[in-house]
């Protein structure tokens, strides 16, 4: 990624990413013995190689509540989204069909704009891990994003700003890069908020 990318709306048909922000809530530290809550997609831009294009965060969204799939849960984890596990296991989505669901969106976005969809999220590695986990198990398909078309904004922030990783929080960013969204713990609203950091990350120049 070069410092300062031109904004611009002329990217090559066929040649582009198109970054998809992703959260998740979970009632557990791993997939497995826990199970994942609720989930959010937004489309955030694309980008051709020289061109970031972003997009209205809030205009292509993907959000879904699923049912459990083990008894097994944190307390404090579960509490960090508010989601009612008792109602979820009632009337929450099945895996297997909202995860389909989600796979088949994703191929369909990235479809009509000719572009290879990529996970990206704050941190990666736990949204990915659940992500990709849930795809493999339940989705029709698999992974949309197959097994590694993922970017990880907290490392893209620290090789953009040469910081250590330890230090890419939002709290030691520049004002400038931080989403005017609140982070709530829904899903949506926070794929939404992440997906604008992404845009702030990708237009950067680089300085404080």
């Amino acid at each position: 990624m070069r410092a300062g990318l031109r904004r611009g709306y002329g990217a090559r048909m066929g040649s582009s990413d198109l970054y998809f922000s992703c959260d998740v809530e979970a009632d557990g530290p791993v997939p497995g013995p826990y199970s994942m809550l609720s989930f959010g997609l937004s489309v955030a831009g694309s980008f051709d190689g020289s061109v970031f294009t972003p997009r209205d965060p809030r205009e292509h969204t993907f959000y879904a509540e699923l049912k459990p799939v083990t008894d097994g849960f944190v307390p404090e984890a579960l509490a960090v989204s508010g989601l009612d596990r008792d109602a979820l296991v009632a009337e929450g989505a099945e895996p297997g069909r909202a995860m389909s669901e989600a796979a088949r969106w994703v191929r369909e976005r990235a479809a009509r704009e000719r572009a290879f969809p990529v996970f990206a999220a704050y941190p990666l590695g736990f949204d990915w891990m659940w992500m990709y986990w849930y795809f493999v198990r339940f989705a029709e398909g698999g992974s949309p994003f197959g097994h590694s078309r993922a970017l990880d904004m907290k490392t893209l922030y620290a090789a953009r700003a040469g910081a250590r990783v330890r230090d890419s929080v939002k709290a030691k960013m520049p004002r400038r890069l931080l989403p005017a969204r609140p982070h709530t713990h829904h899903a949506l609203d926070d794929a939404v908020e992440q997906a604008e950091l992404l845009q702030n990350l990708m237009m950067w120049d680089g300085r404080p």
